[in-house]
């Protein structure tokens, strides 16, 4: 008796990509995440092509990891994806510590975050 098929985690119309291990806080990723909320991909790719925020750049390689899953995984079309979520979490936190006076130290959180990115397949209206 085999073992039964996972359910999958995204609708027909659906795909996702996942970064994980992101060296930033998830806050300032989050910045990052409202920007292409509900865009259609060719703007959202746009978006974080001219981003300041540095963290632009791995989210934009996320985003165009969902698009390939989309097309060659699931034979959605490309023109007709949206963004339709995307979400933060944390990851792991390293623990540093720094010298303070008097022989005392501080601590020093350099958070890690991890982006999801699920794009739809929508009809156009005429």
């Amino acid at each position: 008796m085999g073992k039964t098929a996972n359910p999958p985690r995204v609708s027909e119309t659906e795909a996702f990509a996942k970064a994980r291990n992101l060296r930033t806080s998830p806050q300032k990723l989050n910045l990052v995440a409202q920007s292409i909320r509900g865009l259609k991909v060719e703007k959202a790719l746009a978006e974080l092509e001219f981003s300041r925020k540095r963290i632009a750049l791995p989210v934009r390689k996320c985003l165009e990891s969902a698009i390939a899953n989309a097309e060659n995984n699931h034979g959605l079309d490309i023109d007709q994806l949206v963004v339709a979520q995307a979400y933060v979490g944390k990851n792991l936190v390293m623990k540093r510590m720094r010298a303070r006076a008097r022989g005392r130290s501080a601590r020093i959180l350099k958070p890690f975050s991890e982006i999801t990115i699920v794009v739809r397949e929508v009809e156009e209206q005429a």
